[in-house]
């Protein structure tokens, strides 16, 4: 296959089943050269055509190799046999990535891999890198990183979202079909108005309504393969907060970027805390957590600092 400047499609190989990618080049890109790569990790419930489509090309513009692909089940990439697309699982995001890096280092252009992660990609990067020393440093963005704090604090709810969560496996195991929610109570046909009515954080929900819902700037109508409907047994896994149990054991430098005034701050600062290796913090006052998804200053802000990173 030949490769060139920009986005190029690819895939690679996880769980015996082909993930599809986009690999991102940098201009003036030759094969015969030795260049710095980049996996990407997204926020759940995203495909490669969100988050991966805004950083990829950022980190390509500033001279690395990107790679965003859709995990197992999601977007492109097909599910397993026997089960249901729109069903991703962290234990299994992790080996994805880690098949993400083997595929990486096949490529005899690439000289080094970092780690890329935003929201849930955070934890994911964090946690793949804990035993893949192939990932040499590791950035986060509004990164989901200590989040059982943010999980757990009302417990009621908490437990609320296990028992429909338990349910939801059930069903599925029985009937063998696929039970679809709204993780967010945010579906695919609602209006802002009656998503941000109903919710119980106005603010967080707008500026989700803004970038998920059926208007927004990378919603289901922006975005063909992407849908807010999820396998509902999804929070079975979203509530364990791998990256933070994992924080004492990463060795590799770690830059850690976030919003000071994002209501998910503290899954920031509460990993910061625990981290033991080499690390930098680039907390910043003017923008939300999903302002680092897509507004360009504030991409821009996080792009540039990551880049600056890996290059020491």
């Amino acid at each position: 296959m030949k490769l060139q400047a920009g986005k190029n499609k690819v895939t690679f190989t996880s769980f015996g089943v082909e993930l599809a990618g986009d690999l991102y080049l940098p201009e003036g890109f030759d094969p015969n050269k030795k260049y710095k790569a980049i996996v990407g990790a997204s926020p759940f419930p995203q495909v490669k055509e969100q988050i991966p489509a805004t950083y990829g090309p950022e980190m390509a513009k500033r001279g690395f190799i990107y790679l965003g692909f859709d995990y197992l089940g999601m977007g492109e990439s097909p599910a397993l046999r026997g089960e249901h697309k729109q069903s991703r699982y962290m234990f299994r995001l992790i080996e994805n990535t880690w098949d993400a890096v083997s595929y990486l280092g096949a490529l005899s252009f690439v000289e080094e891999i970092h780690g890329l992660g935003v929201c849930q990609g955070g934890s994911i990067i964090a946690s793949a890198a804990v035993t893949d020393h192939r990932i040499k440093k590791i950035a986060t963005v509004s990164g989901m990183m200590a989040a059982d704090g943010f999980q757990w604090t009302n417990k009621e709810m908490a437990h609320q979202m296990i028992a429909a969560a338990n349910a939801s496996m059930q069903k599925q195991y029985e009937a063998g079909e696929p039970d679809y929610v709204a993780p967010f109570g945010l579906n695919d046909e609602q209006s802002r108005e009656e998503f941000v009515g109903t919710a119980a954080y106005p603010e967080m929900a707008g500026e989700t309504y803004d970038y998920y819902g059926r208007d927004g700037f990378r919603g289901p109508k922006a975005v063909e393969n992407y849908t807010n409907m999820h396998i509902g047994d999804q929070a079975m896994q979203s509530l364990i907060s791998i990256g933070e149990a994992y924080a004492d054991k990463i060795v590799q430098p770690t830059l850690v970027v976030y919003g000071t005034t994002a209501s998910t701050a503290p899954c920031s600062t509460g990993f910061i805390e625990k981290l033991t290796n080499e690390h930098e913090v680039l907390a910043v006052d003017e923008f939300s957590h999903v302002d680092f998804y897509y507004q360009p200053e504030a991409v821009k802000v996080s792009t540039d600092a990551v880049a600056e990173f890996f290059n020491k």
